[in-house]
């Protein structure tokens, strides 16, 4: 076999392993350094001192030695020690931690419980007022945290509950939990963005900047559709009773500064710093983090125990997603050096697809790798597998990873590995089927794929922001 062939084996052998469900971190480094191996195999090399032991007529033992030195001589041992090391210094993902922790921290603020009660009262004359609220809700509280397992759960556990007891409709009520839960990944700041920028050399300042608008205008879209339909079927999202006293104007707007305010400065406040230029994403990650702490103090929640959690969350999360980028690049570094990415080039350059047709078959590649892996998968395995392409398309790496954030909102509502369904049947009373939820998804499916078309028709939306603040 020659060595292109040999990469493309290594392709075919690796999505085959993790179909099996083998850790893909472990996968990627096993795979990487063995076919890395084989690539950089240089006897001549390698055991030079064991030959010259052998002349020497040295004895048995040090033979062994020199031998066991020679077998690990080789350069792939050298490459993986340099990807750790650039993993570990990276500047970028030094956010990713500090900016995990400020989102178990929130998680753990008993904030949402007081925000979602708030917005179910500030938004009740409004048709479908408690998917409004827990749409809103969702949307604040994912961009805080990130994390759409513990979005899901948390909002599943409050706000379900809360709009079964309401007679809302079961699909239409899961539904916006799960759509909700995963615009955290969208709207900056992202920690999916982080990664892909990380991984594309895309500035993650105008990646945020570029994000805003597109996230924006899916939970627009998301709050149009929840309230459109509830205004055509009524019965879907009955309206709340009235309260017996009617709450003084004074005293939501005191709800609302005690709840909506200290969020909302929060994400501001971390998004601000880095858009602005007043801080890099690492030390505003940092600010948020402590402006984490300061409101879990605040709101009397922050105990020892619920700070050794977060802390145990934050370093294992973490430690996936470095190990995920150390594996990633040492088998893309293998897979590179044996001609694959030359070989994938030439495949798809040869198809003669405009940049159009590359786009769609870029997007439902991304779509199908949605089923089986998670974002943080996709964006550090697969998607630079494309990047090199771009350029050849005349695409735009930024406006490309604007469309993957909105393509990655379907892997988690797509059946029938849709996480956020399961997170959500996890913690649902019995009597909620889960293809209820599935059903209950597959409008704001077609939400997405309408942003996407959006953005794609007027990509001005993705670059106005960063042409605005940055002048180019």
């Amino acid at each position: 076999m020659t060595d292109p062939q040999v990469a493309v084996a290594m392709l075919g052998i690796f999505i085959f392993i993790i179909m099996l469900g083998f850790p893909i971190a472990f996968t990627l480094m096993a795979m990487g350094i063995g076919f890395g191996y084989y690539a950089y195999f240089d006897a001549s090399r390698m055991w030079v001192p064991y030959r010259r032991a052998l002349e020497q007529d040295t004895d048995t033992l040090t033979l062994v030695q020199h031998w066991i030195g020679g077998f690990f001589n080789n350069r792939i041992f050298d490459l993986f020690v340099n990807q750790t090391y650039s993993v570990m210094a990276n500047d970028v993902l030094t956010a990713v931690p500090l900016f995990l922790f400020m989102g178990y921290i929130v998680e753990r603020a008993n904030i949402v419980d007081k925000l979602f009660h708030t917005l179910s009262v500030a938004t009740r004359r409004l048709p479908g007022s408690m998917a409004v609220a827990a749409l809103i809700t969702c949307a604040l509280f994912a961009t805080a945290t990130g994390i759409v397992g513990a979005v899901v759960t948390l909002m599943g556990l409050l706000a379900f509950p809360a709009m079964l007891k309401a007679r809302y409709d079961t699909r239409f009520a899961s539904g916006v939990i799960c759509a909700g839960g995963t615009l955290g990944i969208l709207i900056p700041p992202s920690i999916m963005l982080i990664v892909y920028a990380a991984t594309s050399g895309v500035s993650i300042v105008r990646l945020y900047a570029g994000a805003l608008l597109p996230g924006l205008l899916l939970a627009g879209l998301y709050l149009v559709y929840i309230v459109g339909r509830a205004m055509l079927q009524p019965s879907i999202a009955p309206k709340p009773e009235e309260p017996e006293e009617k709450i003084p104007a004074t005293k939501l707007f005191w709800m609302l500064a005690t709840s909506f305010l200290p969020l909302a400065a929060l994400i501001l406040a971390v998004l601000g710093a880095i858009l602005f230029g007043l801080a890099t994403p690492s030390e505003a990650a940092a600010i948020g983090a402590i402006g984490g702490l300061l409101l879990a103090l605040a709101y009397r929640a922050l105990t020892w125990q619920r700070l050794q959690e977060s802390v145990y969350l934050t370093v294992r999360t973490t430690a996936m997603v470095c190990w995920l980028f150390v594996g990633s690049w040492t088998f893309s570094s293998v897979f590179s050096y044996l001609g694959g990415e030359q070989v994938i080039s030439e495949f798809v350059r040869g198809l003669d697809l405009t940049p159009l047709q590359f786009l769609l078959l870029a997007q439902l590649i991304i779509f199908l790798l949605g089923w089986p892996l998670e974002w943080s998968e996709i964006i550090i395995i697969f998607v630079p597998i494309f990047l090199p392409l771009l350029p050849h398309f005349g695409i735009d790496p930024l406006f490309f990873g604007i469309l993957i954030a909105l393509n990655l909102q379907t892997s988690f509502l797509t059946p029938p590995m849709a996480m956020s369904a399961y997170y959500l049947k996890g913690i649902a009373p019995p009597h909620v089927q889960l293809i209820d939820i599935f059903r209950g998804s597959m409008p704001y499916l077609a939400m997405v794929v309408l942003c996407m078309i959006i953005l794609y028709r007027y990509p001005d939306i993705a670059y106005w922001l960063p042409r605005v603040i940055y002048g180019r």
